[in-house]
């Protein structure tokens, strides 16, 4: 059993004459987005470095409601690589708070001018970053989102409205304690990050649909999770997507290299979008790579699904490989599991990953350049590693902070979405009494 997302609960949302409670919260956090848009770079700095202290001094009751949550899932038969997912610690809730200070330690995209120039007429015309406004995050049973998703927004001048699944609620709602009155303590004003009001299908609904009060959606979670909210939602919608990463071994490949990069692909951490979830191994390379592969497969304790010309090399005492079907080229395991196909070509690797990829990450393994620079030609996905772990597709890997999330899209933003990604721009057109 997997954890609940925040499109599968049913209990019915409270209303109230004014409006629903989403609503209300909703209005809650324009107010709250108008008071921080203007702040300077310090007063935010501030706040984020006072919630930073406050995580790592409230710990024990950030722990004590996570135990919950983790409780709660294992007695609802859920699998452990969400579980692991969803399980704060004292070490997490420290490591997320290291996260929240380089968030604050980064420059201020607010006001930064992307370009400009004095036009023949005189007029000094600027494009400079500004907040987006008010940011609503949907995601499912990962609690350090709620702070990361906080501390960018925070920091880009936003404020964000969290609405996490049930399977974290106590956890969420400890955190969310935290933030807001750390920020309040700051001076800014405790509706800059607020929880989205209910457990249930319609607080969600409603949320999708308040446009004109949240600016932007950001679904983070499952392929079931994402689709609702791209289809459902009359609110814009920046689309993040889930992870079925590839790694190309090419016939001219270092074997070493492969092995270390395909088992640090998958087996690192393989719950999250940037492990690898497809092997593709040239024919020519397969009888040197194939059976040494699996083997260290294997060891990590990785199923392998193989084409028909991978389980000839299940030989090997070690090695785990059951018969792919289909549905494996297109899986996002999240777990143990990886699908694996040997092809004729880099061209045909690229046909297989055009053909199944969710746009995420693929890597090629290889010491030839032109195989390398084809290779990232070809492949359209938000990164293309050469010699590298897909596991470095990470805002915080890329020197970007702690990210909101990894778009899959090509509209706004791609790839992980730091601070930048969280403003918009606008134009000033600054004359001296011109008319046209």
């Amino acid at each position: 059993m997997t954890s609940h997302s925040p499109l599968d609960d049913t209990t019915p949302a409270d209303t109230t004459a004014s409006g629903t409670p989403v609503v209300l919260t909703a209005r809650r956090a324009r107010a709250a987005a108008d008071a921080i848009a203007p702040l300077p770079r310090s007063v935010k700095d501030a706040a984020l470095l006072a919630v930073a202290d406050a995580l790592e001094a409230r710990t024990d009751e950030i722990v004590e409601a996570n135990a919950k949550d983790v409780a709660k899932a294992r007695a609802a038969g859920t699998s452990e690589t969400v579980i692991d997912r969803l399980t704060l610690t004292a070490e997490r809730v420290a490591a997320i708070a290291s996260d929240v200070r380089d968030v604050a330690g980064l420059p201020d995209p607010v006001g930064e001018v992307v370009r400009g120039s004095t036009l023949p007429n005189g007029i000094d015309l600027r494009q400079v970053r500004v907040p987006l406004g008010v940011v609503g995050i949907i995601y499912e049973a990962r609690p350090n989102v709620t702070v990361d998703a906080a501390a960018l927004c925070l920091k880009s001048g936003n404020a964000v409205l969290l609405r996490g699944s049930s399977s974290a609620y106590a956890s969420n709602t400890a955190l969310v304690g935290v933030l807001r009155d750390a920020i309040a303590g700051a001076d800014l004003p405790a509706d800059a990050v607020q929880l989205v009001p209910g457990e249930s299908r319609d607080s969600v609904r409603e949320l999708m649909r308040a446009r004109g009060l949240v600016d932007v959606l950001i679904p983070r979670g499952g392929a079931s999770l994402i689709r609702t909210v791209v289809e459902e939602s009359t609110v814009p919608v920046i689309e993040t997507g889930t992870g079925n990463c590839h790694v190309y071994v090419d016939a001219e490949a270092d074997i070493d290299m492969a092995v270390d990069i395909l088992v640090n692909s998958k087996a690192q951490r393989p719950s999250v979008c940037n492990a690898a979830e497809t092997l593709l191994v040239h024919q020519d390379i397969a009888d040197a790579f194939l059976p040494r592969a699996l083997d260290a497969l294997a060891e990590a304790g990785v199923t392998v699904h193989g084409d028909e010309r991978v389980l000839p090399y299940a030989e090997g005492p070690k090695a785990a490989v059951v018969a792919a079907t289909e549905d494996d080229w297109e899986a996002e395991y999240l777990s143990y599991d990886i699908a694996a196909a040997v092809v004729d070509s880099l061209d045909g690797a690229v046909t297989h990953i055009r053909r199944w990829t969710s746009g995420h990450t693929e890597a090629i393994v290889t010491t030839s350049q032109a195989a390398a620079r084809r290779f990232t030609q070809l492949v359209d996905s938000t990164t293309v590693a050469v010699n590298a772990s897909t596991r470095f597709t990470d805002g915080g890997q890329f020197g970007f902070g702690a990210e909101i999330g990894i778009s899959t899209q090509k509209l706004h933003a791609r790839g992980p979405m730091g601070l930048p990604e969280l403003t918009s721009t606008k134009y000033i057109v600054t004359g001296d009494g011109h008319t046209r």
